[in-house]
């Protein structure tokens, strides 16, 4: 099913293209390299890049334009200054630091132990007993939500291993790679953000104050996280009741009606499962490396913490390099499956070997696509956006006490959406809540909450999210189609967790505020559903 451009799209992608030249100019006209510091100027280069990529559906020059846009807010549109800040400070920096190094070497080992179990025939022999066990599109579904939920230590290995696990199930039942990709971002970072033993909670539990338990801090916001408790709510009763709404009901009518999983033209991987394909392979071949892959990532993430130097097993996780042991476990298991498959004379040497430029290559998308937002958010960071929404923060704590909760929300919302990260939005927000409440005060566990709950709404809402791009790549999923199908799901969600913490900030009651939400968004789903062509949801099921 093709989608060309419509002449009203054109003429969209032109009056945005020229709007951002005017505000540029106005920018170059009235505002200084001072004068730009910590001023809602430093949300401009993001807003930038995401209105683009929503409008031109063309995630790459958007992204750059975006970091274009910041370089030359920050250098005063000074031409040497940009290019040293885009490349020197943007580019280059980013893909010096350690950390990110670290996941872009985790994404492209998963990218060839998923080329490994592709060519093994493990995928094919899972899809095979599955199909034998989960009969209903609506099966597939809530496996998928499982499997996600279990899968809790850290959203990256999250996205990429739900993926590959799922995805011959849900392409046997015709679930579009939309609906799949949602269903991996949606168990990635609002499982992660919920779980004890992951590497969110070790992040979190660093923020907390001195001679306070990180971890036990952490648990006690758990109840009050009302997005991502409802966000797991919501995927379950859009799967039993086949409901689906906006973008995301054309992709599975035309996945459950004319077999395209796929919907737009763009077609990333829909080739991939045509490489030879081993016959000796069974689902051991597929199960036995993802164990061996979970545990150990988990073994690797506790040894960086010190765990084999006396720490305990929670102390180990809160100070974890989640990069360095997601590195350490995949290559492990990489080796583990390697060995495994020769030794079970699955594959030969040489045909392993194939799958290493084969995996690589399968992450090129993502990883460019990570590299140009993490210098999108190192322009931000250049241009003061922190300190600007930190002192939006700090200014709403005087007469709003009991809407807080639900303004630190949207403010977080708003921060984590246009920087495209959760842990730089809770990084900056809950420092700043922990200072406005007295640790004895119920309501600074409410608000931590409403931080930690916003950071993981606009991370889930934004096309520049790393998390939001590798569901796409898990999914082998258009980005842009993941983002616009989303995108409707997680803002319904967002409004009646707003709406919760309103109540939260008044009744300062966990089970009342959650009971509230889950009627409120049972009722939006019963009202959607009865609009829905009943034809369409029959042939769901």
């Amino acid at each position: 099913m093709e989608e060309k451009p419509s002449g009203k799209r054109k003429i969209l992608n032109i009056v945005v293209i020229c709007a951002i030249i005017v505000l540029m100019i106005v920018a170059a006209c009235v505002t200084t390299a001072d004068s730009v510091q910590q001023s809602f100027w430093a949300l401009v280069p993001p807003i930038i890049a995401i209105v683009l990529a929503l409008v031109t559906k063309e995630v790459y020059s958007s992204l750059f334009i975006g970091v274009i846009s910041g370089a030359l807010l920050y250098s005063g549109f000074s031409f040497e200054g940009t290019m040293l800040h885009v490349f020197d400070d943007g580019v280059i920096s980013v893909l010096s630091d350690s950390y990110n190094v670290g996941i872009l070497i985790f994404l492209v080992i998963l990218g060839i132990l998923v080329c490994l179990m592709n060519r093994a025939g493990g995928s094919a022999a899972f899809g095979e007993w599955a199909g034998r066990h989960i009969r209903t599109r609506v099966g597939a579904q809530l496996a998928t939500i499982c499997l996600g939920v279990l899968i809790f230590i850290d959203d990256y290995f999250n996205c990429l291993t739900v993926g590959s696990v799922m995805r011959p199930v849900t392409d046997k039942h015709h679930v579009s790679r939309a609906k799949l990709a949602y269903l991996i971002d949606a168990t990635a970072a609002p499982v992660c953000i919920i779980a004890p033993v992951s590497s969110w909670a070790a992040a979190v539990s660093a923020y907390a104050p001195e001679g306070t338990n990180g971890i036990g801090l952490f648990i006690r916001t758990i109840p009050f996280n009302f997005y991502a408790l409802l966000t797991i709510a919501m995927m379950i009763m859009l799967a039993v009741t086949r409901t689906d709404y906006g973008p995301m009901a054309i992709h599975e009518k035309n996945a459950v009606l004319n077999n395209d999983l796929y919907t737009t033209p763009d077609r990333p991987y829909a080739n991939a499962e045509d490489d030879k394909i081993s016959t000796k392979g069974g689902v051991v071949d597929l199960i036995l490396p993802v164990v061996v892959l979970i545990i150990a990532c988990v073994i690797g993430m506790i040894y960086t913490g010190g765990f084999f130097n006396g720490e305990s097993f929670i102390d180990s996780f809160a100070a974890c390099d989640a990069s360095r042991g997601l590195v350490y476990g995949s290559i492990i298991a990489l080796l583990f499956t390697i060995v495994f498959y020769l030794v079970r004379n699955v594959l030969s040497f040489s045909q392993c070997m194939e799958c290493v430029p084969e995996g690589f290559k399968s992450m090129v998308a993502p990883i460019l696509i990570l590299t140009f937002a993490w210098s999108l958010k190192a322009m931000t960071d250049s241009l003061g956006a922190k300190e600007f929404v930190a002192a939006l923060v700090k200014n709403s704590a005087a007469g709003f006490m009991n809407w807080l909760p639900a303004i630190i929300f949207l403010i977080a919302v708003f921060l984590s959406f246009s920087t495209g990260t959760s842990w730089g939005t809770f990084g900056i927000l809950i420092p700043i809540v922990i200072n406005v409440f007295p640790a004895s005060d119920p309501m600074m566990i409410i608000a931590m909450s409403a931080c930690m709950a916003g950071a993981v709404c606009g991370d889930h809402c934004s096309p520049i999210s790393d998390t939001t791009i590798m569901s796409s790549a898990g999914a082998r999923c258009n980005h842009l189609n993941h983002v616009t199908t989303q995108l409707p799901y997680a803002m319904t969600c967002a409004v009646v967790s707003c709406a919760t913490y309103i109540v939260a900030g008044f009744t300062k009651s966990a089970p009342i505020s959650l009971i509230f939400g889950l009627a409120v968004l049972f009722i939006i789903i019963m009202v959607i559903r009865r609009r829905e062509n009943p034809a369409i949801r029959a042939a769901k099921l």
